[in-house]
Parts: C-alpha cells; sequence; structure tokens
C-alpha cells in the first residue's frame, strides 16, 4: 500500500490569482502548474480539475503570518478559501505552511534565472507555491 502524500499541490492564494505548484511522484522535486484568476471563473472548480487531472493526494495552502507568527487579514482570507476548497474535496489532506518571503524568495530566484520584474508578473504566483512546496517538503522530511 502506498501512503505516499505525493503528488501534492501547492497553493499559494491572493487575491488576484492564485498561483499553483505540484510535486512529482515521489516528493524530490516542486514545479510550477498553473496561475488561476480569482475574478474570472470559479477559482475552486479550476483546482479542482487540476488536482483530480494530476491526481493530487495532498493540498499545501501558502498561509501568510506577520513575522511575530500570528494570523491577520490576510491569513483569514486563505483560511476562508482554503475551507471552501475542503469543503468541495472532503478527504483530501491539507496542510498550511507558513508562506512568509516566499513571494520574494520567488522572486530572487526569477531573477537569478534572468527574468527582470516585469517578466514576473505570469509566473511569480506558481513560483511563490512552488516555495510553499518546498517549504514543506523540507519540514515533512
Amino acid at each position: 500500500m502506498n501512503d505516499s502524500p505525493h503528488p501534492a499541490l501547492g497553493i499559494d492564494y491572493g487575491d488576484s490569482r492564485i498561483g499553483i505548484a505540484a510535486t512529482d511522484d515521489f516528493g524530490i522535486m516542486a514545479h510550477p502548474v498553473a496561475t488561476v484568476p480569482t475574478g474570472s471563473a470559479d477559482p475552486i472548480q479550476e483546482i479542482l480539475k487540476i488536482v483530480a487531472g494530476r491526481k493530487s493526494k495532498t493540498l499545501i495552502v501558502g498561509l501568510p503570518l506577520r513575522l511575530d507568527g500570528s494570523e491577520g487579514d490576510s491569513a483569514k482570507k486563505v483560511r476562508v478559501f482554503a475551507k471552501k476548497l475542503a469543503a468541495a474535496i472532503p478527504g483530501l489532506p491539507m496542510f498550511f505552511v507558513d508562506e512568509t518571503y516566499t513571494t520574494a524568495d520567488a522572486s530572487e530566484k526569477l531573477r537569478a534565472a534572468g527574468r527582470k520584474a516585469h517578466q514576473q508578473k505570469g509566473v511569480i504566483d506558481q513560483a511563490a507555491a512552488v516555495e510553499i512546496l518546498n517549504r514543506w517538503m523540507e519540514e515533512s522530511l
């Protein structure tokens, strides 16, 4: 019996866009998958399609904590979204990971790879979701 949590789906929730990343089947690497706009179609339905298509076994949601570790308004928005997502996919394990500085870390890595700031808009949310998954995988070791 394979009780591996992989492939896992990482979610970087934002007011305008949701970055999605996924691990491979073994949890060795995370890679960008998609950016889902929050204002157009139902983003939860889009995420459900990705979960089904990738046969995701675990959801990892970035939680924006304050530097002192407390939760503010942004974290409340993420928790509301996550509750709706969990209701749409009952039984799929969901974990929260502190996403502090993930966007900054992702931006730095994109710059190091040659992407200027104005070239990052379409992929920064996906790259932040990769960082969220990487943190979760490191914490899970």
